[in-house]
């Protein structure tokens, strides 16, 4: 593989560059023909790779990619998924180039997307056309890309029911997730599941004067602040009656375990620029990331908010949370909690309202299954090192459905860093972990 890529790069860096100039954006209504274009370049990268078969499906919202080679259907048929859809790019001016335009500099790709997820899921499509132009292969390959991971993919689930039949495999194989280093590889055994929710706090009917109306009138603002500040107590736990309820607690040999993965506090503490961690009381940072729930406030806004003053008491006030889920949490449950929660804690001064945004459970994989250990032998080979099993602080809902509507399990094998800032200004991917990354899938279907 390795004088495949080395043979093959510039063409490879054009396709790949020709999926990061589409601004496939699925929260923004303006972006939908962008959905399309990117879907239909797929259709072409996967038919060029060898595909028998790959076609744009439309779905209830943005469409799906499916894309299938059978050699012989009594051999194990992997199904491989991504997502086309990226983040929007605010704030642009913190951008170093085009994020739509894609160049290379100090050793990575630097666009959004390169990443998440269109770099990660263009090495499948390579290790696929390697295997097939090499006669290596000895797999069924199934592809799905979807456009709405990043808004939660809603239409995904409803289209995988109808087409189940379409999607049957033995195993789903991702890359959409971090590992601990370059130099220490890990494989995602689980991820986190998440309820996303927006509330609205709404004081008087119309915003007032602070002038004649402050201090004698309840700002929601300071009321939502106040509503958020109390969902956390002091030791970092959530506030939310039953939120832990159904948190499984992991035993002192589990927790050994994932401790075996290496772990710098100053090295993360000044990589994030900050003096000190917070979060649940009694966990390690890597423990509170991959094991417990958490709470997060995305975004907050209300009132006057441009340029100057302008004395204003806002009639609304406004915030969107997010809830990191483990394991054996319901998201639906949560969200439940949360919204009844929120609102018995209102004052009556105020009216409040929760709407549920999206979300979708977590789920663990075990690390004896036959796949991980295929998974883990390629890495090993590629890496010079015995990848460490981990639990992803993210969240991919779409998995744990995808694993209940067609009975198999998710592998991770994900190949992005830390330092490659995905959801942020100037997302970029090493080209050393994507080459890496085309290597060791190649790899996996040889021990799969």
């Amino acid at each position: 593989m390795k004088a495949y890529i080395e043979a093959n790069k510039e063409r490879f860096f054009e396709e790949l560059f020709s999926l990061l100039r589409i601004p496939s954006v699925s929260s923004l209504p303006e972006h939908g023909p962008d959905m399309q274009r990117c879907a239909e370049r797929l259709v072409e990268l996967l038919m060029e790779a060898g595909a028998d078969e790959a076609a744009v499906y439309p779905t209830t919202g943005h469409p799906v990619v499916f894309g299938k080679k059978i050699i012989d259907p009594s051999l194990p048929t992997v199904l491989v998924y991504g997502h086309m859809d990226v983040q929007p790019v605010d704030p642009i001016e913190l951008w170093k180039s085009d994020p739509f335009e894609p160049e290379i500099r100090d050793g990575a790709i630097y666009a959004r997307g390169a990443n998440d997820d269109k770099g990660q899921l263009f090495m499948h499509i390579k290790a696929f056309e390697y295997l097939v132009r090499s006669g290596k292969l000895r797999h069924n390959v199934k592809f799905i890309f979807e456009g709405e991971e990043e808004i939660g993919s809603p239409s995904l689930a409803p289209w995988a029911k109808e087409h189940k039949d379409l999607l049957a495999a033995d195993i789903i194989l991702v890359s959409d997730t971090t590992m601990i280093s370059e130099e220490v590889p890990s494989i995602n055994c689980g991820m986190r599941g998440l309820s996303y929710v927006e509330v609205k706090v709404t004081g008087p009917n119309k915003d007032l004067h602070s002038g004649h109306y402050g201090g004698a009138v309840a700002n929601p603002i300071n009321v939502l602040c106040d509503m958020i500040s109390s969902l956390i107590d002091k030791e970092g736990h959530i506030t939310v009656k039953g939120f832990y309820d159904e948190v499984v607690e992991l035993s002192d040999e589990d927790r050994a375990k994932l401790g075996r993965a290496p772990f710098n506090l100053e090295e993360y503490k000044n990589f994030l620029d900050i003096n000190e961690v917070k979060g649940e009381k009694g966990y390690t940072t890597l423990e509170r990331v991959g094991i417990r729930p958490c709470l997060d406030v995305c975004g907050i806004w209300g009132g006057y908010t441009g340029f100057g003053a302008k004395t204003v008491l806002p009639s609304e006030a406004h915030a969107k949370i997010s809830m990191r889920l483990v394991p054996n949490q319901d998201s639906a449950t949560i969200t439940k909690l949360f919204a009844e929660h929120f609102k018995a804690i209102a004052p009556d001064y105020v009216k409040v309202e929760v709407t549920p945004c999206h979300g979708g459970d977590g789920f663990l994989i075990p690390i004896s299954s036959k796949a991980y250990q295929a998974a883990s032998k390629a890495m090993t080979e590629v890496y010079g090192i015995e990848p460490v099993p981990a639990r992803g602080g993210g969240s991919i809902p779409i998995l744990a459905d995808l694993q209940r509507i067609l009975g198999i399990d998710p592998l991770l094998m994900g190949f992005g860093l830390e330092r490659d800032t995905i959801h942020s200004p100037n997302e970029s991917y090493l080209l050393k972990q994507l080459f890496a990354g085309m290597e060791s899938i190649a790899l996996f279907y040889q021990y799969y």
